[in-house]
């Protein structure tokens, strides 16, 4: 019988932090050791990935590395990498939300000081197997993010427009327009690299390698470090009883080391750029469709390979995370086709996915997936039958469940056990947010269906999700400090002002620990597992 659990969901960047952005030093395991009092078993987290400028993990630079700022200068010192005064003298006063850039501005030079004292030591043995044991995405990886630095910094100082002009000559015929090809080339886009690179020319590549040889075991140095940091947070979790569950986009950005490094396996035309894109069709939500932009893959390609980069790619992230949620798992099983260049997502169409023949085949090579599927959004009776062929979870959010049918999918009285019920995910509102911008209709239904007034809207839905037939209950951190709209952590379609909720440890009052174990301890969701054993190396 599986064991009924419960936990928060929380991306590391909240943690508060000393350095501008929340990170992987002490506050993790304070994070850890109240989840434990609070006898959670589950913490969620969003991918660990590289985020972009603006802070989103969902538009990285890579599918397998991890997040640089999320390195704890903390556990630099503790390594002698960096010093007590190095760190008094990069410390800022606490802010209301993360701002990126200035977090960066605090971080990298730290990260840049330590790089230089990690480089004047004998390598430790762990670093040596860390860089063999990754180097199917590593070495693309870092030769990339140098290329790329490279390139950024070359460009800004240019004196003539004779290189982006010859850029701009090889988009001739692409929907593209003046803005987006400068964006382009400014941003280093690996499809604006000079032609060997770009075509991964294995000249190219060594010479590069070795003109950026300082660059780029740099970005091998942080990795490793980021590495080696994550591994000890998940050890300490699971030695408490808490799984961790992570995030994967099913889709990959464009300008990522994932595409330059791998472009048979993506759609693309023969000058490198995408023939189509992500998106999601004209729903209720949006009349005219969500434009992603992500290159499509090309699965046939994939099946040639035998989904090698896919296996790759779920193998090293369970190695990171316990659990894994697929977001826009209904990809799977067919994925809304958008011709590149297209204003918006209405002229787009639905293409078949390989479905369950990719899961049966990334089982028979990874045994059990313990997978969760994001089936939210357009969801058709072939989703269902895929999610449930394959045996994974699917998700239930409590603020879609009101005002409409009274036996909405939503609605706690309609689950299958194999489900994670959440009060609200990293795009929703939170449930104090919700509630106040709510129609009516959904008010009145949610108060009737409780049984409650509507004073304690946040708290009640805890209370609804812990009770539900749900085999996992998960709930933002911002819900149990029972926290309004302006701390919600992502508003979806919009580019500015996201990712950055941020709390403060005094605002976990005892009350909200007493109510979890509470809750936990009356529907049955305080089983721990058995502890495992701790990972001593970034392997």
């Amino acid at each position: 019988m599986t064991k009924r659990k419960s936990g928060i969901l929380l991306h590391p960047t909240s943690l508060p932090s000393a350095f501008g952005v929340g990170d992987l030093g002490q506050a993790a395991y304070t994070f850890i050791d109240k989840l434990a009092e609070a006898h959670q078993t589950l913490w969620q987290i969003l991918p660990l990935v590289p985020a972009d400028d603006g802070g989103s993990p969902y538009a990285s630079c890579s599918a397998f590395a991890g997040n640089p700022l999320l390195i704890s200068p903390e556990e630099l010192e503790k390594d002698a990498l960096l010093t007590a005064d190095d760190l008094n003298a990069a410390k800022v006063e606490p802010a209301a939300r993360v701002d990126y850039k200035k977090a960066a501005a605090v971080k990298l030079p730290l990260l840049e000081k330590a790089f230089q004292n990690f480089k004047a030591a004998e390598k430790p043995e762990d670093y040596i197997a860390f860089c063999e044991k990754n180097a199917f995405w590593l070495e693309d990886y870092v030769l990339f993010v140098a290329l790329k630095n490279h390139f950024r910094a070359e460009r800004a100082a240019e004196e003539t427009t004779e290189n982006f002009d010859a850029f701009a000559a090889e988009c001739e015929g692409l929907p593209l327009t003046e803005k987006q090809k400068k964006d382009y080339y400014i941003g280093a886009n690996w499809n604006s690299f000079p032609r060997g690179l770009k075509k991964r020319n294995p000249a190219s590549l060594k010479k590069w390698r070795r003109e950026l040889a300082e660059a780029i075991e740099k970005e091998t140095f942080l990795q490793y470090i980021f590495q080696k940091q994550w591994q000890a947070i998940k050890a300490y979790a699971n030695e408490k009883g808490i799984s961790i569950i992570g995030d994967a986009p099913i889709f990959v950005a464009y300008d990522s080391a994932d595409v330059w490094a791998n472009q048979k396996l993506f759609r693309l035309d023969s000058k490198g750029f995408p023939t189509c894109v992500a998106g999601v069709p004209p729903d209720y939500f949006s009349e005219t469709g969500q434009l992603w932009g992500n290159p499509l893959y090309d699965w046939k390609q994939h099946e040639k390979t035998d989904f090698a980069w896919w296996t790759s790619r779920i193998q090293k992230t369970l190695g990171d995370v316990d659990l894994l949620r697929i977001d826009h798992f209904r990809g799977f099983e067919a994925y809304w086709e958008v011709p590149f260049g297209a204003e918006d997502a209405r002229g787009g169409k639905w293409v078949k996915a390989p479905g369950l023949k990719f899961f049966q085949r990334l089982e028979e090579k990874l045994g059990k997936l313990p997978l969760i599927a994001e089936d939210l959004g357009i969801i058709t009776d072939e989703v269902v039958a895929l999610r449930d062929a394959a045996g994974f979870p699917g998700m239930r959010i409590l603020q879609f469940a009101f005002g409409q049918d009274k036996n909405n999918a939503y609605l706690p009285h309609s689950y299958d056990k194999n489900t994670v019920v959440y009060t609200g995910t990293h795009d929703n509102d939170t449930c104090r947010g919700w509630y106040a911008a709510a129609p009516e209709a959904e008010k009145d239904h949610y108060r009737r269906y409780m049984n409650v007034d509507g004073q304690n809207v946040a708290w009640d839905l805890i209370r609804l999700a812990f009770s539900s037939p749900a085999d996992m209950a998960i709930v933002p951190l911002q819900d149990v400090l029972n926290l309004g709209t302006e701390h919600r952590m992502n508003i979806p379609g919009t580019s500015a002002g996201n990712w950055g909720f941020t709390f403060a440890f005094d605002w976990w009052q005892e009350g909200f620990t007493d109510g979890l174990k509470y809750l936990s301890e009356l529907f049955g969701r305080n089983e721990k597992e058995e502890p495992k054993t701790a990972t001593e190396s970034p392997e």
